[in-house]
Formats: structure tokens, sequence, C-alpha cells
């Protein structure tokens, strides 16, 4: 008889078991990341115009304050996985024109944009995670509660992109996403979307990661 081989393990499943995943998801443990990360100062310099940029736009004091929020609430060990499982674009150059944008895998997870001098955020989830009956059903939106999870009901919308079980939510102004990343359905949805995708291999966009802009992301 041959030797069975083992399925390749990939994503943060090399890091973290499924029962570890299942319990930082739901907030009852505190991961142990890296001491320290691994870092490329040549890369860091690649795009320390763009942080410069960045800086010098009037939201700049929002997103920073946003992404310190996103970072560990968000992304398990962070330094372990950064660039490679993670990463995040300064003034990417698409034409949505963002601020910042968070990838995994081939995803996007997370980007900001200027609204006037304030920013809106959009976040991209699994729709189940935002239904009345836990289902991938769009009728099924629980509208309510998204609602209640911003400052003012207005400033949440939806969308549904291409793909099974995907969802993307507009959040407007500083206020509302704050309060939106402190909801703990919101926390517990992102997680797991995130972590699905980081578990999906490595990173399709470590080339355009911004080592100033995680310094926000990684901070305790």
């Amino acid at each position: 008889m041959g030797t069975r081989l083992r399925p390749k393990i990939t994503g943060v499943r090399q890091f973290l078991d499924l029962e570890q995943q299942r319990e930082w998801i739901e907030g009852r443990i505190d991961l142990q990341d890296a001491a320290d990360r691994s870092e490329s100062l040549e890369h860091r310099f690649k795009y320390a115009a763009r942080f410069a940029r960045l800086l010098s736009r009037p939201q700049a004091g929002q997103v920073l304050e946003i992404l310190g929020l996103y970072g560990p609430g968000c992304i398990p060990i962070r330094r372990k996985t950064e660039r490679y499982y993670w990463s995040v674009s300064c003034l990417p150059s698409t034409s949505d024109k963002p601020l910042i944008r968070v990838n995994a895998s081939w995803m996007e997870l997370f980007t900001l944009y200027a609204q006037g001098e304030d920013v809106r955020a959009r976040f991209i989830v699994h729709l189940s995670d935002f239904t009345t009956d836990r289902s991938a059903t769009p009728s099924r939106v629980d509208e309510p509660f998204l609602e209640q999870s911003v400052a003012m009901p207005e400033d949440v919308g939806y969308f549904f992109p291409r793909g099974a079980d995907i969802f993307g939510i507009n959040v407007r102004g500083s206020v509302s996403i704050r309060k939106f990343l402190a909801s703990g359905r919101v926390l517990r949805a992102i997680r797991t979307f995130n972590l699905t995708h980081m578990n999906r291999g490595r990173n399709a966009y470590q080339a355009s990661h911004s080592y100033s802009v995680a310094d926000y992301m990684l901070a305790d």
C-alpha cells in the first residue's frame, strides 16, 4: 500500500488550529503573536511618499485612528501574518480612489475613502452573518440591526458583490464606523470573513503593502 499524503495546510491554519480560530472569533482568547515583525526596509521606503501624501490629507487622523481599531480587533496574529497573509495599501491606484485598502488572499476586506473631510468605509463580509435567519438570502438582510449599529440610520447601506455568501456594507462617517466596529456581532462577522480568506493561502497583494500604514494597525 502506498503512503497517504497529508493535505497541505494553508493560510493561518499553520499557526492556529480551527478551535483557536473559533475561540478568537468569539473573543474568548487572546492569541500569542510574534514579538517582532518581519520587515523589508526597501519595501517600506518604496511607499514612503504615498504615506506622506496620506498624512497631508484632512482625513489622515481619522484613517489612522480607525485602522488602530480595525487591526487589533479584526486581524489575528497581526505581526506573524503581516504582508504574507494580509496587507494594507496606501492610496492605491484604482479607479475608486481609496485612501487605504486591506486585502487577504485575492479578496478586499476593508476600504476607507474620503467623504469630504471625513471618511466612509466599505466592509466585505459573509451575507449569512447579516441576515435574520443566517441564510445567504439577499431578501433576508437584517436592516434594523444594520441601522442600530451606526450613529444614524442613513449612515449605513449595503450591496451584493458577485460570489456566494458575499455582502458589502458601506458606512458613512468616522463616528458611525467606530460604532460599527464596537458591535460584538459585527466584530464576529468581520473576523469570520477575514479568517476565511487568510486561510486560503498567501496574500496576492504583498507587493503593495505599506509598512508605514500597517504601523498603526499593529500598535496595541
